[in-house]
This record gives C-alpha cells, structure tokens and sequence, in this order.
C-alpha cells in the first residue's frame, strides 16, 4: 500500500493570489530566451553551488593532476571580515571572469575579480525585522545563475525572505523583474516578495505574524527552462516549543519577469494527495517541512528535485499523529507547473530530526545492462537512497523494516520505516556495545558504564522524556543530527565512471524531553500559539570517554559508492587521527590506525582527481588529493583557514583555481608558474 502511495499522481493547491499561467509570463516577456545554470560542467565555468544543476560538484578540468597537486600555492584571498559570516556556507559560483556569492548575516551579494580577488561590485538589502528575526541570516549558501537574453543573472533570496534579480556584470536589479515591495530603500523593480506567493497574511517589513508561522531561507533557488524554483527554511525544530506554523511551500516564478507561476503544498489539503498521512487537522495549523538544501534539476525531462525536512518540532510529535507527508521526502516536481511527478518519504513521521541534509545528485548510471537515469539522496541515517530519477521507481527495492516503538505518552510512531537493500549503509547505525571504544579494555569497560544511564538501541530509536518511568537520563539515536551525512558533508559524484563519494562522520543524537511549558518560558518570541505538550529542554548523551571518542575509529571517513553496482569501493579517514587521542596517556606506546578527524569533508571530483578538505593530527587545515579508483592519497597542500562546507574549481586565464571557503574569507589556489 505504501509503494503505491509513493508513486501516484496528484493535483496542486492553488495559492490564494491569482496564479498566472506560463503562457501570461511569457506574454509579458516577449520571446526573450531566458536560460538557467546548465545541466552539466564545462571546462571553465561553476554556475551552480555543486558546480552543475544535477548536484555532482564534478569538473571535467584537468590543469590539476596527482604530478603536480603539491605545486598548488595560494593566488589570493578574499577578505570578508566587513561581514562576518562563521558559518561560511555560501560557495561561490564562476561567471564570466568573476565570482559571485554571499556573505554574512545581511547576506551582501558580491562580486570579485576571479583572477585577483579584488572586489567588482556588492549589494545588500535594507534592514527589516523579517532580516533581524530571521535564524538562518548566518547560513547563506550562494546564490543561483541564469541568462536573460543571453545576458548573465544572478538570483538571491534574502534571510528576510525576497527574492532579487541582479546583472552579473554591475550587480544592479534587473528592470522589469518583480515590482515594488513596499518597503523603504527597496528598488521599485528587481525584487520579488516571495511572502505573496505563499499566501499568508502578512506585512511587507514585519513579515508574517509569529502567531501565524515563521519563513526564511539558507540555500539558494535553482533556476530552469525559465523557471526560478525557490526552496525556503524555517527555524530549527529543537528550538520550537509551540504547534503552528506555515509550510514550507516551494513556488515557481517566472525567470524574466519574476511573474508568480504555481505552488507545491507541502502539506497537502483535502483531496490532494497524502492528506491521509495526516490522521487529524494537524495539516492545516502546522508546518515546516521545509527544502532548506540546495535543490537539483533535470534539465532534459523539466523536473526539479526537492528534498525536505521534518514537519513543525523534531523530538516529539504526537499532535501531528500519520506519516505526515510530505515531510522528510525527495519530491521531484514538473519545472513548468509544480505538479508532482513523483515522490518518496525517507522517514515516516520523522522526530530524529532527520531532515535531508543535501542537494540530491543526478548522475546516470548502468545496472545489470540496463541505462537508468539516477537520483541519489543521502541522509542523515548514513543511507543512500537510489531512484529511477523519471519515474521515482527505486533501483534496487527499499523494504519497509519495523523500528522500535515510541517511548514518550501520545506519540504514535510508525511501525516501519524504509530501508535500502543497496547500497549498503555507509556509516554506523544504532548502537551497541560492539561500537565502543576498544583500544583497551578499561576504555570499553568505561564506555558500557557511561551508556548505563541512557536507552541505546538500533536505528530509529526514539527520544525519551525527563521523568519518565525507566529511570533513565534520556535516548541516544544513532546516527543523530552530528552523524551520517549533515550540512558540511558535501558529497560528489563522477558522471564518467557513475562513482559517489560520500563523507560522513559517527555521532548519536541525545535530547532530555521536557514538558512545553518549561520550555516555553524561554523564549524571548516563540512561533505559534498552543504550548507543546513536549519540547526540548536541553542536550545529554555520552560524546567521549576519559577525553576520548565514545566510538571505535574511524570517526569520520569517505566512501567511496560504485551507484551501477551499489557496492562499496573503498572507504579512507577524513583527514589524520587528531594528536588528543595520539597523545593521550591511557594509549601511550599503543599504534593507533587512522582514525580521522570527526569532521565532514568538503569534496569535489576532476576529471583527474577526488580533491577533500580535512585537518592533519595538529588540526592544520590541508586539501588533500585522492586517486579516484582506489582511495590512495596522493597529495596534500595546506591552507591558511579552516574550510566549511564547500569547495569549487574553475578555469581563469588559462590557470584553473580551486577555491576554498572559511569564516569571513576565500582563498584561491592555482599551480605555481
């Protein structure tokens, strides 16, 4: 019965604007062509976040090969302590001699020679309380790319929730695009309102009424055939202590004109489809499941991809009973109507906080003979899950495995959640007494002692309340929001040999559940108006043990997926094992394999190389070289900052750089004269 669900067809919920039609876009328009980001990687250019539309972070460069990778040197760095920006998520993207990203909380949009570094132009939008409230302001990923007339675009959405339209060339909004906003200091064309798409009362400068919900954004919008599709993000789960909110609706936009063009319900009404997975009227009064990842697209078949995340408050939710689609799912949408072609839930009645933590990748690939079209979602369960990316039918079968039974009064879990057959996972899942740390036995001993106090168990263990009847501190799940594959863990595909290299990292989730109303009464201006009955009061778990991993290593690594098999090439350590556990007195004399750093690596893959960010035993920040088919390491250069989430490369006046990014600054690398 679930499969079939997975796969029907379904109608879209109109918004309560006026919907203009394609045909009315274009009229307004002319016959102007209007292009995207592109569905592959040329030998220049990175015109998405992931280098392409597809998501695959591949370049098909190869100045830069395993013979001269020790030769790289830094060119220049960027400078953005103006703005400071410590998460450093925004990647730049490479358009016509230039970068283009963002940066800080403001999110200033900027230009800068991609040569020299210097800067060419910079935009920011005025303040309003939408920006000051907005928890995602420090979270910006980028920006997207598209042409009018040939001439190149650059599309931002702001935390406070517009969408601009800049020429690339000066940074100016693009005249005729959208219409004024009613807000001071706003150009009277170049923007767009996205809180009118959504339908929603709301004020142009104070947004939508908390009492109501709360919107903003982190990635970028994705534009193709014509269409801008923008995703949106809203505030973490485990900080929210009250029932409503609105959901995250994707909308489509026209690329020209900034005409509005549909919405995806996320939450589906009566009579659309899943509204069944929602067993009372939770669909109506509350949200999320927003698309806060980078989206995807298939430029040849008009299909976007969207992966989403959990519907309102992670850890509990026994107000929303159902499967509650369609949170936690991949959605791949019609480019042109927002209809769904198809779609698949990864976790059914997600309170892990299990939201899907990265761009979906398109790459095609060949199984038992047969040519398939692939979409593959990696997750924070350490699973990759692999899709016909046409017909959402899965590659190899997903079955529906029972999970535990929920711990806390009124929650009412799903009984069976899917699991891929192949690929196998990629990272540990659940946890037992053989995933202890076993350098000796006094640490195994110790660690077993730790875990006395807190339910272990297999994947899909629940949360636990304080004060509950098992006289326990609390739950761990495993992997938990800091396992499997998150935000910084960028992963990357070679569409040459259909290879997929996977970071991730070993870590368990543990939050003490506490009643809404203690929670409430801590925040200063909460989302909603029904207090919870559930919320999170704080974090527990066991992380190490006598300053030591609570694991066995390695503690982070790279695998290494052939998706035309779903078998495991290889797997290596991200990075070196760190000298705090070298150095530590309970392992002297003891030899220690390579138990990586812990962290997730930023990737991307050449033509010639895999290339990685990781640290060296004394935390110095290195880009490594991999060999592609087997994993070896075949360089490494050190960098002058600590890298976050992303990388790219390019080609620039016959040299081809690699960029990295860290907190408030760019740093340029290409080979040595």
């Amino acid at each position: 019965m679930r499969k079939e669900r997975q796969r029907s067809m379904t109608q879209v919920r109109g918004s309560s604007l006026p919907a203009l039609v394609l045909a009315a876009g274009l009229a307004a328009g002319g016959c102007a062509e209007v292009g995207g980001g592109g569905g592959t990687a040329n030998n220049a250019e990175w015109k998405n976040i992931a280098g392409n539309d597809m998501g695959q972070r591949y370049s098909s460069l190869d100045q830069i090969d395993a013979e001269n990778f020790d030769n790289l040197e830094v060119a220049w760095s960027w400078d953005g302590s103006d703005y400071p920006a410590v998460n450093a998520r925004a990647t730049p993207i490479y358009v016509d001699g230039m970068l283009i990203s963002v940066a800080g909380e403001k999110r200033h949009t900027y230009a800068i020679d991609a040569g020299t570094g210097e800067k060419i132009w910079e935009y920011v939008e005025p303040e309003t309380f939408r920006w000051e409230y907005s928890m995602r302001k420090n979270h910006g990923k980028g920006v997207a790319y598209g042409e009018i007339d040939g001439r190149p675009v650059v599309y931002l959405v702001s935390p406070a929730f517009f969408l601009h339209a800049l020429w690339a060339d000066t940074g100016e909004h693009v005249e005729g695009f959208g219409a004024p906003v009613g807000v001071d200091g706003f150009p009277d064309s170049g923007v767009v309102d996205l809180l009118a798409g959504l339908g929603h009362e709301y004020d142009p400068y104070d947004g939508i009424p908390l009492e109501t919900g709360y919107i903003t954004s982190s990635s970028p919008a994705i534009v193709d055939d014509g269409v801008i599709v923008v995703g949106n993000s809203a505030e973490q789960g485990y900080n929210q202590s009250r029932h409503e909110n609105v959901p995250g609706d994707i909308l489509g936009y026209d690329a020209r004109t900034g005409d509005f063009m549909w919405k995806f319900n996320v939450l589906p009404g009566p009579g659309e489809f899943g509204h069944e997975t929602w067993e009372n009227d939770a669909w109506a009064w509350t949200g999320d499941i927003s698309s806060w990842a980078p989206l995807s697209a298939d430029e040849e078949r008009g299909i976007v991809y969207i992966p989403t995340n959990g519907a309102t408050q992670d850890f509990w939710g026994g107000f929303r009973p159902g499967d509650n689609l369609f949170s936690t799912s991949l959605i791949a949408l019609d480019v042109q109507t927002g209809e769904r072609v198809w779609h698949y839930q990864l976790v059914h009645h997600d309170i892990w906080n299990y939201d899907t933590p990265q761009i979906p990748v398109l790459m095609d690939v060949t199984v038992d003979g047969e040519e398939i079209p692939a979409v593959v979602q990696v997750t924070k369960q350490a699973f990759a899950y692999a899709f016909n990316r046409e017909t959402g039918e899965p590659i190899w079968p997903i079955e529906e495995r029972p999970v535990p039974e929920g711990l806390m009064p009124g929650e009412a879990l799903s009984p069976t959640q899917p699991f891929p057959t192949r690929p196998a996972p990629y990272d540990m899942q659940g946890l037992t007494h053989d995933d202890l740390i076993d350098f000796t036995p006094e640490l195994r001993q110790a660690a077993i002692e730790a875990l006395e106090d807190y339910v272990i168990g297999p994947l899909f263990t629940p949360p636990l309340h304080r004060d509950n009847d098992l006289g326990k501190v609390a739950s761990l799940w495993c992997p938990g929001d800091v396992g499997g594959t998150n935000i910084d863990g960028t992963p990357a595909a070679d569409p040459e040999t259909g290879i997929l290299y996977v970071t991730s990292q070993k870590g368990c989730g543990s939050r003490i559940m506490v009643p809404g109303v203690e929670r409430d009464a801590r925040e200063d201006a909460p989302t909603g108006t029904t207090i919870s009955k559930f919320a999170v009061g704080g974090f527990a778990g066991v992380r190490r043990v006598r300053g030591l991993p609570l694991f066995k290593p390695p503690y982070s690594r790279i695998t290494a997926i052939d998706m035309n098999t779903g078998e495991h090439l290889w797997w290596i350590p991200v990075g070196d094992t760190p000298n705090r556990v070298l150095e530590h007195e309970a392992l002297e004399g003891m030899e220690i394999p390579n138990t990586g750093t812990g962290q997730q690596a930023a990737q991307i893959v050449t033509s010639t190389l895999l290339m990685y960010t990781g640290e060296r035993s004394d935390g110095t920040s290195y880009l490594y070289a991999v060999d592609k088919v087997t994993g070896e390491r075949l360089g490494q250069v050190a960098l002058p900052a600590q890298p976050r989430y992303g990388m790219m490369t390019y080609m620039h006046e016959g040299k081809q750089h690699v960029v990295i990014q860290a907190p408030n600054t760019l740093v340029a690398l290409r080979l040595a004269d």
